[in-house]
């Protein structure tokens, strides 16, 4: 997904726009986080199935309106609210495919194989830093956080309750390793994309700076997780055997149901376009199906006099559409099992637009420069501009609600003022990267954060408090920022210069 950053756009003929004051900047500030907070208040973790939606819009409407009092015009202001959601259309696309991705892969029987394998593999007291690990390896081949929940993700949530294990927890393991393996892999869009905003920065150089804030981080992450995996005492006995026999007598379970796993892998490896390798790879799996669980297929679609050609293309388009659901005589199969479809992922997607065109609104009209300059300004210091550089990406996430956006903005804002001082390019990209793309799963209007509640089924405020890695990695880099520890400089004069690849 790709972000358009432009300045105010025209105003009225006669009536040219006038700069934002500082108050007309912060007033749809105030107004989205108090519509938010009552939102929560009055809904809990049910917010997201509409009401935050509503909120969003409402914001959106109100930042058009001090838009409008500036001297923009209302088409200028619609062009660029549906501007900012027309960049996110990737973004949507994905996540539509994504959910026809776990239809079909329930139906070939691909996460209840996985998660037969890993009742087999995996115990409670290294469940949760297992899967944090796992994630991560996954995220940094695949160059995805979104494909590694979606896929390994749904599956390990799928696990947590038959090993009675908490599932907030699972989703924040889950959400911990795929960020770290994103952040980490040169084919991640946001690594290849921060340091090239930033110039002066090759992505290897821009990765091994940020070796010295991820790398203890996500240690500290997964010796909490081991912690936490050490300490849980499940209720009762857990008998895996009984619950891979269960799954066996829904489900045909071999090694050839994990084919379209290591066919989205390969796809991602070799960079496929994300909605091409997702939405290809769930159209396989649902062909798949008919030879792997030609049952699952023929009870799905119900149709017994109908043929099983038939049967199979009719069971990829329910599948797809409105996700698998399962028919046995056991109700824990079905329940975890009965999931997917692209219908299920719209209220995250109107989520999405809701977000969107509130950021496109105070982008357009300059609000959010104007709440980023003084902050630029006022940082003293080396430690405190990357402090304020990680704040600002924070609260982009929170008030323009795009990882995009938290990313871009800082990196073109921030980066004169860090030639000017003589601060290394890539301590700009690793501040940007460590607080902005991180911290992007935890607000649950946010793209990300919405995504990842769609996707796992784990509403975000749930997940929040355990997704540790995102938690502590913003932490440390504003510590090192203001520490001084392992900040890099470079010649003033120098600094808009690339740096020599040291590999």
């Amino acid at each position: 997904m790709s972000v358009s950053i432009s300045p105010p756009g025209p105003a009225a003929a006669g009536r040219p726009a006038r700069e934002p004051s500082l108050l007309d900047a912060l007033a749809p500030v105030v107004v989205l986080i108090g519509l938010l907070v009552l939102t929560i208040v009055l809904f809990g973790t049910a917010a997201a199935d509409g009401p935050l939606q509503v909120a969003l819009f409402a914001s959106a409407t109100f930042a058009g309106l001090i838009a409008y009092k500036n001297g923009y015009t209302a088409v200028a202001i619609e062009e660029a609210a549906v501007g900012g959601v027309s960049s996110a259309m990737g973004a949507i696309f994905i996540l539509l495919a994504v959910g026809a991705l776990i239809g079909t892969w329930n139906l070939a029987g691909t996460i209840p194989t996985i998660v037969s394998y890993g009742l087999a593999l995996l115990r409670p007291a290294i469940f949760f830093a297992t899967i944090a690990v796992i994630c991560a390896l996954v995220g940094a081949v695949t160059g995805s956080s979104w494909t590694t929940a979606a896929t390994l993700g749904v599956a390990f949530v799928g696990m947590a309750p038959v090993l009675k294990m908490p599932v907030p927890i699972t989703a924040g393991a889950v959400i911990s390793g795929a960020y770290m393996g994103d952040k980490m892999s040169p084919l991640s869009e946001t690594t290849v994309l921060v340091p090239s905003l930033v110039g002066g920065v090759t992505v290897n150089q821009h990765i091994r700076g940020m070796l010295w804030t991820v790398g203890p981080s996500f240690v500290a992450a997964v010796a909490i997780f081991a912690g936490l995996g050490l300490a849980e005492k499940p209720s009762g006995a857990i008998d895996t055997t009984a619950a891979r026999d269960a799954l066996a007598a829904v489900y045909h379970i071999t090694p050839w149901n994990l084919l379209p796993l290591a066919l989205l892998i390969v796809l991602s490896v070799v960079q496929v376009p994300p909605f091409l390798a997702i939405f290809g790879t769930a159209v396989f799996s649902g062909v798949l199906a008919s030879f792997t669980q030609p049952d699952v297929v023929k009870a799905l679609v119900g149709k017994p006099g109908q043929g099983p050609v038939l049967n199979g293309i009719e069971a990829i388009y329910k599948s797809m559409a409105t996700g698998h659901v399962a028919h046995s005589s056991n109700d824990t199969i079905n329940a975890l099992f009965s999931r997917g479809g692209m219908t299920s992922m719209l209220t995250t997607v109107w989520l999405i637009l809701g977000a969107m065109g509130f950021a496109a609104i105070m982008e357009h009209a300059g609000f959010i420069n104007r709440l980023i300059r003084p902050l630029v300004t006022r940082a003293r210091s080396d430690g405190r501009l990357i402090a304020a550089t990680g704040l600002t990406c924070i609260g982009l996430n929170v008030i323009a609600g795009d990882q995009y956006i938290a990313d871009v903005l800082p990196s073109r804002a921030y980066r004169a003022e860090y030639a000017k001082r003589g601060l290394a390019p890539r301590m700009l990209s690793r501040t940007v990267e460590d607080t902005g793309t991180v911290t992007s799963p935890l607000v649950p209007w946010n793209s990300c954060g919405a995504y990842m509640a769609g996707v796992l089924q784990v509403p975000t405020v749930e997940y929040l408090p355990f997704a540790f890695f995102n938690l502590i990695n913003p932490l440390i880099a504003i510590i090192f920022g203001l520490t001084g520890f392992r900040v890099e400089h470079t010649k003033p004069a120098a600094a808009q210069n690339p740096e020599p690849d040291d590999t």
